[in-house]
């Protein structure tokens, strides 16, 4: 058929050619049948694609045809993408400047002698790489996923004759059979249909069972509505039918996803950017300070030696060594916060993208509406009804202008309800939880609720009214139809169908008191496209008394005098906590929209009550509308429309590339294949974890266990704790790496002695770290957290006023250590005391700044000094430590450090407060400057 339609490329196309009389012999079939996949199979009548596909519509084909065609386009089944090796994705968890430092880190410690701290170090680093390596493994399994899911047995006549073959030996040209319960094993052109239904969900996003048909259509049908194709993946819910393959592997529509998903970028978060863009800076600016250090010390006469060990100290210095671990615990604990919530996170960069998330692109079914087909609207007897409750629990009432209705004083709405009862072939029943379930279709379903509600049983009802013969439902008639009654008694026909098809057939209508009045088609007509234009599924109603002696059900006998009982609408109603989640992500700046593959009306209604439209019913567009737009147009149309219905993948891909053109941060949420690509796409794919295929779950960054969108909004708070805590633990931790770095230059510029040596700075950086840094990612949410603008994703990691507030306690740190150092010296202290009384500066300004960094705003008092015990709990534990550290002799020979006064740690406990009240002094200020530029 062409090169995508099997896993061969055009060179290798026929090294399975041992069926066939030559290479040549292949390559000639290969030719003949390159352009078909382009084809609008849609638009061609049978006669037409019996002959394009040189195929037989009464026996297929012939099994040696079979074989070379086989031979020639390969097995019918995805080809999996090339991946790099593990050990490949593995050496690539250390490409990022910020690792490079840390080894740059161990090597440095390593050449100074200090075997422990780069073993600590090098630990941390390989730790990182394993968390990293494991949580992003699954992350290309999609095609893989996708090769699993389509392969089944298919029901093929080749020559004549029925067989049963694995869908992977199914061929251009094959003869496929459909029967109820089959999954179609590749693209088919219906040659016959029979009641046919397929359920598409998974490729279109259409909620509802498709009823197929062999009417030839216009070149322009979107792929939701080619009614005479059958698709790969897809599943037959009802009825039987019959096609000829035109496409298989690779270019089937499913194939074409999987191409899409290999071709969808793995984009960086914006966390990753960021962390990526901040240790870029601080490489270079740790290189160009070291090499400055180096050149003055050499130009000044020092030994080239100590020259160099002085830059290296620099350098130990300004690396933040417990960034990586702080950023790799930070996001585990923000995974282990937003599983409680019903989110599991498979790649941890994504709990802080969701933080930073400014357009949720969100599937309509099952994610902001329940998946529950619910009767909104009834109209019988001259009145329309209100339908409460939601889902197929029988909790609800019918009611008139917010009035409850005796059903009884309406007689054409017991005809209706009962019509829904009797002319109706599924079930609810409930399962081991109690929770109610259908058997059949989701339409029937709520159309049996309806009934409860108003009090009537199907069980009763159906012993008054027993079947005695059925029409089944066929979507060229559009209607369903049942006969009823007692042997000896009057019988009775129920039909349920379409409004348009049962106008043409009803003479008659039911009114309140049960009398037959002539019908008005103009007026009905009118009514049901009103309740169409509000998104519901409408379907009517309509009877016909027959004889006592009739027994049989002919077409003829529903054509002709029936009596029209009613209408009901249906609708999927959207999920009341999904309603507020919507109002909340708006209030916090976050655009949500509306991506489905179902109608627009329909979309455009739920979207409505959940907010997302305005009344007047504006902001929303086709698939169609999108696939003629490009570049700026499309971006443009992307950013302030708010529903897109009837949406191919392709177009879900596109829609999300133009957002995020505009600097937009984009999640995609998605159940099905059709959904993979622009859930890779996006800055964040979110997969249902209850209808959601393994190709979208494999695919997606993370999973929402019970569907609801509710829970994405939730994650998305989380998400915003993560980042703040993980800001917070940054604009604590550089101020030591500066102030460290600082120091030594200024000692080397002033051609003293250093305050604190290259291993002090190593157990300031590690166990400050561990002990103070780590217990910020344990902070809970600041208040009004979801109140909040989303931050600008070009915005850099730290904002101006955060980089002066670091640079303002680096300078502090500084002079706060050059001061008592100074005096110590002054005092006659000895070298080993002046440098102890040094790193404890460091150690306790950095134990006071952390209170203040708990909110960069509030103080700590009214946070509440007790509600992270954590972080009270590592400053005791760090203050005893330190008390090791300065006291004990074997602490005092590794970290050349000596026991200090009472005086000393009055002096530094005196600027450590300096620090705390100087910060505490700044967030105040700026307080008062917000509130007057407000």
């Amino acid at each position: 058929m062409v090169r995508r339609l099997g896993c061969q490329s055009e060179r290798n196309l026929c090294e399975l050619t041992h069926h066939l009389d030559s290479a040549r012999e292949c390559e000639t079939l290969y030719i003949v049948m390159n352009g078909l996949p382009d084809v609008k199979w849609h638009s061609k009548s049978a006669s037409q694609t019996v002959e394009s596909l040189e195929s037989d519509a009464a026996d297929g084909l012939h099994p040696e045809e079979a074989a070379r065609r086989l031979a020639c386009f390969g097995f019918n089944e995805v080809c999996a993408a090339a991946c790099r090796p593990a050990w490949l994705r593995f050496l690539l968890q250390f490409h990022q400047a910020l690792v490079y430092l840390l080894l740059a880190a161990v090597v440095v410690s390593a050449l100074l002698g200090e075997w422990v701290d780069a073993a600590v170090i090098f630990g941390v680093v390989v730790v990182n790489a394993i968390v990293g390596f494991l949580q992003e493994s699954k992350a290309e399994d999609a095609i893989g996923a996708l090769a699993e899911m389509v392969i089944t047995e298919a029901t093929v006549r080749r020559s004549g004759e029925r067989l049963q073959i694995p869908s992977r030996e199914v061929v251009p040209g094959d003869l496929v059979i459909l029967k109820s319960g089959d999954q179609v094993p590749a693209d088919l052109y219906l040659l016959e249909a029979r009641n046919l239904q397929l359920e598409e969900a998974a490729l279109t996003g259409e909620s509802q069972p498709v009823t197929k048909q062999t009417a030839v259509l216009a070149d322009e049908t979107v792929l939701a509505e080619r009614l005479n194709l059958a698709f790969t993946g897809t599943h037959v819910t009802r009825g039987t039918g019959m096609g000829l393959v035109f496409a298989t592997a690779a270019g089937t529509e499913m194939g074409r996803i999987a191409g899409l998903i290999d071709q969808a970028e793995d984009l960086k978060t914006p966390l990753t950017r960021k962390i990526s863009r901040f240790s870029g800076y601080l490489l270079y600016a740790i290189i160009g300070l070291a090499a400055v250090t180096f050149l003055i010390g050499t130009l000044r006469g020092d030994d080239w030696r100590s020259s160099f060990m002085a830059s290296v100290a620099l350098a130990v210095a300004a690396i933040p060594e417990g960034l990586p671990a702080a950023l790799t615990v930070t996001l585990a604990i923000g995974v282990s916060r937003m599983a409680r919530r019903r989110v599991i996170i498979r790649k941890l960069p994504a709990v802080e993208t969701l933080g930073g998330t400014t357009v949720i692109c969100s599937d309509k079914t099952g994610t902001l509406t329940q998946n529950q087909m619910t009767v909104q609207e009834i109209f019988a007897g001259g009145r329309l009804y209100h339908v409460s409750g939601s889902g197929y629990e029988s909790e609800g009432r019918i009611h008139h202008r917010e009035e409850p209705v005796v059903v009884g004083e309406n007689a054409a709405l017991i005809e209706t309800l009962g019509a829904g009862l009797l002319c109706n072939d599924s079930k609810i029943v409930r399962d081991e939880e109690g929770v109610a379930k259908i058997q059949g279709d989701p339409t029937e379903a709520a159309l049996i609720v309806s009934a409860r509600k108003a009090g009537i049983s199907e069980d009763e009802l159906s012993e008054r009214l027993p079947r005695v013969e059925s029409i089944p439902f066929e979507s060229g008639y559009n209607y369903m139809a049942t006969l009823h009654g007692e042997s000896g008694e009057p019988k009775m026909i129920y039909i349920k169908g379409a409004m348009e098809t049962l106008a043409e057939s009803c003479a008659y209508q039911l009114d309140e008191e049960g009398l037959r009045v002539p019908f008005e088609k103009e007026e009905i007509k009118s009514l049901a496209d009103g309740m169409a234009s509000r998104g519901l599924r409408v379907l009517a109603f309509a009877r016909r008394e027959m004889p006592v002696e009739h027994r049989e059900l002919e077409r003829d006998h529903v054509t002709a005098e029936l009596t029209f009982l009613g209408l009901q609408g249906k609708l999927d109603p959207p999920r009341p906590e999904a309603i507020d989640a919507v109002a909340k992500c708006k209030g916090a700046g976050i655009d949500v929209k509306m991506v489905t593959g179902d109608h627009l009306l329909t979309a455009r209604a739920v979207a409505g009550q959940m907010g997302l439209v305005n009344s007047d019913g504006g902001q929303a567009m086709t698939g169609a509308e999108i696939e003629k737009l490009e570049g700026v147009a499309l971006a443009e149309a992307a950013q302030r429309t708010t529903v897109f219905a009837r949406v191919t993948p392709e177009e879900k891909l596109r829609l999300v590339k133009s957002l995020q053109s505009l600097g937009h941060v984009v999640a995609m949420t998605g159940d099905g294949v059709n959904d993979a690509p622009a859930l890779k796409q996006a800055d964040i794919g979110i997969a249902m974890g209850i209808t959601g295929t393994d190709v979208s779950i494999s695919t997606a960054d993370m999973v929402i266990t019970d569907d609801n969108f509710a829970s994405i909004e939730a994650a998305v708070e989380e998400g915003r704790g993560v980042f703040d805590n993980l800001t917070k633990f940054i604009v604590w931790t550089l101020p030591t790496n500066f102030g460290e770095g600082l120091v030594v230059m200024f000692a080397i510029l002033a051609g003293t002695v250093l305050p604190i040596l290259p291993v002090q700075i190593l157990w300031i950086n590690m166990s400050t770290a561990l002990l103070l840094g780590m217990m910020l990612v344990f902070e809970p949410k600041e208040r009004n957290m979801m109140k909040r603008r989303p931050r600008d994703p070009n915005e850099p990691l730290l904002t101006r006023s955060l980089q002066l507030r670091i640079l303002l306690v680096s300078l502090m740190m500084l002079a706060g250590c050059f001061l008592l150092f100074g005096w110590e010296r002054e005092r006659g202290s000895s070298l080993d005391v002046a440098r102890t009384v040094a790193v404890n500066v460091f150690v306790i300004v950095e134990m006071f700044y952390l209170f203040n960094c708990r909110s960069f705003t509030r103080t700590m008092f009214s946070i509440g000094l007790f509600s992270n015990p954590w972080l009270i709990l590592g400053s005791v534990v760090m203050l005893g430590l330190q008390l090791l550290f300065t006291y004990v002799p074997f602490m005092n020979l590794v970290f050349q450090s000596a026991p200090i006064s009472g005086r000393s740690w009055a002096g530094i406990f005196a600027v450590g407060l300096a620090v705390y009240l100087t910060i505490g002094a700044v967030k105040m200020l700026d307080r008062i400057w917000k509130k007057r530029t407000e």
